[in-house]
């Protein structure tokens, strides 16, 4: 990684906590937009970008970079919080989030934001773009890694199963997908919607190495990648056990914040307990 890199656990907590900030503000000003599962994101988005990946802010298109590919399109505000404060451009664009003409739309598109890899959003593509990605690197003989992150509600979309089964078939163990599997989606538990576990298993029987680690312990999360990384002939999968809308009492475990930004109140409480977090944090270190 060129730039900064941030190898104190603790740091990385306060990272965290601040990107959920932004993420907090960014929904607020757009008055639109999905917290939960960006908040639920974060701590795995911002252990690669702030201490695993090879990535360069100042190049962006560097060929030998690892890349990050946000199949859960809807999760962007966690996407360009991370980019905006990794230094591929300005945070004060963050707060322009789904305004007319303004270059962050709500699900991430790859043209035009420096950062991003793929456009998402239409759910059950993004492991199928990281297969093409995962071969070209194979062809060109290049060692960077891919890094691609699903929604466990996405799971249910059959295309997610041919391209599992497809990194399977190649060994195409420069990929390591991760599963923010918080057990909610848009209509409700994972489980009632479409029953999903278990996930281990399922991933395991197309031949995938599987490993599951607490989503929000930014050590584990980073001891698990470096393991992923050296494993070889299989892609590797790590399912991230989450908390929808973490960081913020009321947002966690509630489905109506899929999709539903904070009003004025909620916002100013949710910020409130995010300053007490980094408080307490920073007060540790």
């Amino acid at each position: 990684m060129k730039g900064f890199k941030i190898s104190d656990i603790k740091e990385l907590q306060i990272k965290a906590v601040h990107i959920r900030k932004h993420i907090i503000e960014m929904l607020y000003k757009a008055k639109s937009g999905h917290p939960g599962g960006s908040l639920s994101a974060v701590d795995a988005i911002v252990a690669l970008y702030f201490n695993h990946m090879n990535h360069d802010p100042d190049n962006p298109k560097d060929p030998n970079r690892d890349r990050f590919i946000l199949s859960k399109g809807h999760a962007a505000p966690a996407l360009y919080a991370t980019l905006a404060e990794s230094g591929y451009f300005d945070v004060k664009e963050l707060l322009n989030l789904r305004s007319m003409n303004c270059m962050l739309q709500g699900h991430p598109v790859c043209t035009y934001i420096p950062g991003v890899e793929a456009s998402t959003g239409s759910l059950g593509h993004g492991l199928s773009f990281a297969n093409g990605v995962a071969l070209a690197g194979k062809l060109d003989k290049k060692k960077y890694k891919i890094y691609v992150m699903l929604g466990d509600g996405e799971t249910g979309e059959g295309q997610v199963w041919e391209a599992a089964a497809v990194a399977s078939h190649y060994k195409l163990d420069n990929i390591t997908a991760m599963i923010d599997r918080n057990f909610l989606q848009i209509d409700g538990n994972t489980e009632q919607v479409l029953k999903l576990e278990s996930i281990k298993d399922r991933w395991s029987s197309f031949g995938w190495k599987v490993f599951e680690v607490n989503g929000h312990n930014i050590q584990e999360i980073l001891e698990t990648l470096n393991q992923a990384d050296s494993h070889k002939r299989q892609p590797s999968l790590i399912i991230l056990n989450t908390i929808k809308g973490k960081g913020v009492s009321f947002m966690e475990n509630n489905v109506d914040f899929h999709g539903v930004p904070p009003n004025e109140m909620e916002r100013n409480k949710a910020i409130e307990e995010l300053n007490l977090a980094k408080n307490k944090l920073e007060a540790s270190l």
